[in-house]
């Protein structure tokens, strides 16, 4: 059983050597990402966009110019061609604005001289109001979860924790949106799936971190908080890399072979994961000794030094 341990027992690794340097660096990647946000901006979805949706089935596979030239006398403006699934199926999207009984009318005749032997498949409209709609509504998801997230957090430890998370998932989120600014994958209603994921996944392994700290302040009542994290941290370590990486195993497929649809959605919760995990440990930690070290411990000036082998072996 042994040989199964992804990370050995009794680990004393220093993670809060690190900490000036993981926070910096997450505070300036996330900077970099708020402004990709704006310029050049997200390639938002046909869901936020608004416009026209079909998925086609063509008799055998074919170049992506040739079926946008074959599209091109229906004046739905730009077009757009993405295989998914088998090699002959293709999901194309319009910018155009019409009535969804007429755009597939004449999408069905256009694939009938142009393309024949062409299946629609699949077809969907989402009118500009309605994407409007939907961006609004996703963002107001995004910070409701936030919202709920600070009052659990506030609600079972002290404030010093919940600031912690609170803005560790705001370092979390804005890189995983200008994750979506940097591949230029679409930013559709499954992206926001994939952030609401993100969201908790994160919030829980930072959870189990801070449960942690939370004993050990009690178990170690003089030993100085940065190495009271630096325990901690450890004895969780073989938890959250276990638990890590078995969400990253059943998500992989997806995003190898899920198809387009689902590979956006499949890679976001992938960058998520790693960057929630590195998170809990470079970024909520070290927020915590810098705002908890005078206050979680305000009775420690220079007393005894425990040591890790004594708490350990305790």
């Amino acid at each position: 059983m042994r040989l199964l341990r992804l990370v050995p027992d009794n680990t004393k690794i220093q993670f809060m050597r690190g900490r000036f340097a993981g926070v910096v660096v997450s505070a300036i990647l996330s900077t970099i990402s708020v402004v990709m946000f704006f310029y050049p901006g997200l390639n938002l979805g046909v869901d936020f966009r608004g416009g026209i949706s079909a998925e086609l089935r063509t008799p055998s596979p074919m170049p992506a110019d040739s079926i946008r030239q074959a599209l091109e006398p229906l004046g739905f403006g730009d077009i757009r061609v993405q295989q998914f699934g088998s090699p002959n199926e293709e999901l194309v999207r319009f910018d155009a604005q019409t009535e969804p009984s007429d755009a597939q009318r004449r999408l069905k005749e256009q694939l009938a001289q142009t393309l024949p032997g062409t299946q629609l498949r699949g077809f969907e409209v989402v009118g500009a109001k309605v994407s409007e709609e939907l961006f609004w509504n996703g963002l107001l998801a995004t910070a409701l979860a936030f919202l709920a997230v600070l009052a659990y957090i506030w609600f079972r430890f002290d404030w010093q924790f919940g600031v912690g998370v609170v803005v560790t998932l705001i370092l979390d989120v804005t890189k995983t949106v200008g994750f979506f600014a940097v591949t230029r994958l679409e930013f559709d209603l499954n992206a926001v799936a994939a952030l609401l994921i993100l969201i908790g996944y994160s919030v829980t392994d930072k959870v189990v971190v801070y449960d942690r700290i939370r004993e050990n302040l009690r178990k170690y009542a003089t030993m100085p908080l940065r190495e009271l994290i630096d325990l901690s941290i450890n004895q969780t370590l073989g938890r959250t890399v276990a638990t890590s990486l078995t969400v990253l195993l059943s998500i992989l497929p997806l995003a190898l072979i899920g198809g387009e649809v689902l590979r956006g959605f499949a890679l976001a919760i992938i960058f998520g994961i790693v960057v929630g995990t590195s998170s809990s440990i470079f970024i909520a930690s070290p927020i915590l000794l810098f705002l908890g070290q005078k206050r979680l411990r305000p009775n420690l000036v220079r007393g005894p030094r425990t040591t890790r082998s004594e708490a350990i072996s305790s």
